[in-house]
């Protein structure tokens, strides 16, 4: 089943990007796209902060009539974290977000939307706090265990519907151990995908696959705190979204002791993010 783009507002002014770059992203992938608008109670102090839902629909129709795509328009009361998610696991979609603007304290309290939207909705799930178009370059950045295959796909397939160029990397992060494996990726920082390791083979074919597919692609690594790296990366590399797995793609307990890499990379790297969960053929 081909994907629809599920674009997503609850009126206040800082969810344009994700309407603006939801219309781009449907007219050059070529595919419909439902615009989901939240009406929310919301707290007097709060008002000067929200537009009228109406009048971000009007602007909305415009960029979607502009941008030739297909589209239909959905109205829903309650709290736009619950109806967004809800919407979104009825559906085959990219669900695409950007910041609903809570309230610090609450941001404090209960953590920022993306992280429960993360957590809630399995399906892929584009994060856009800033619009940055053109998009030409993407970075993928894959962990070597397999959990951001389905990323790395829809990666590969809005690639080849813009013509980006996408770079593939991994990040070897600091261990204690002195394995002969962890000793051979430490060691092969620049030709990693040369090598027989894990990674290695994760850089390996995931370049394979690029260039079956016609892109303009490369790969690279990087050594330190993953974070601090990926965005190090972002930086130097002036890439315009980024590309990754969802730790709520592991089984058991691994996502509830390991970091969110995926969310703080949301939070802090200002470029869209593209998140999706693996699964399992």
């Amino acid at each position: 089943m081909k994907l629809e783009l599920l674009i997503t507002t609850n009126g206040f002014k800082g969810t344009w990007p994700a309407i603006e770059y939801g219309a781009w992203l449907a007219g050059a992938m070529q595919v419909k796209a439902t615009l989901l608008g939240v009406t929310e109670n919301l707290n007097p102090a709060a008002i000067d902060d929200h537009g009228p839902l109406e009048e971000v629909f009007e602007r909305a129709v415009e960029l979607f009539k502009q941008n030739g795509v297909v589209y239909s328009l959905e109205v829903q009361n309650g709290e736009a974290e619950r109806v967004i998610s809800e919407k979104a696991n009825s559906g085959e979609f990219i669900t695409i977000v950007s910041p609903l603007g809570r309230p610090q304290l609450r941001r404090w309290l209960t953590g920022r939307s993306i992280r429960y939207l993360m957590e809630t909705i399995r399906g892929p799930i584009l994060y856009v706090p800033e619009s940055r178009l053109p998009l030409k370059k993407i970075l993928i950045s894959i962990g070597g265990i397999g959990y951001e295959v389905a990323a790395e796909n829809l990666a590969f397939d809005v690639a080849k519907a813009v013509g980006a160029e996408v770079t593939i990397m991994h990040v070897i992060p600091p261990t204690n151990l002195d394995y002969p494996s962890t000793r051979d990726v430490r060691e092969h920082v620049n030709d990693l995908a040369q090598t027989n390791t894990l990674p290695g083979r994760g850089l390996r074919t995931a370049l394979e696959i690029a260039q079956q597919e016609g892109l303009k692609a490369n790969v690279t690594a990087r050594q330190g705190h993953i974070v601090e790296e990926i965005l190090a990366e972002v930086r130097e590399g002036n890439y315009d979204m980024v590309c990754m797995g969802s730790p709520y793609s592991a089984s058991g307990l691994r996502q509830f002791y390991s970091p969110n890499v995926t969310a703080e990379i949301a939070e802090a790297v200002h470029r869209p993010v593209l998140i999706a969960r693996y699964k399992r053929e």
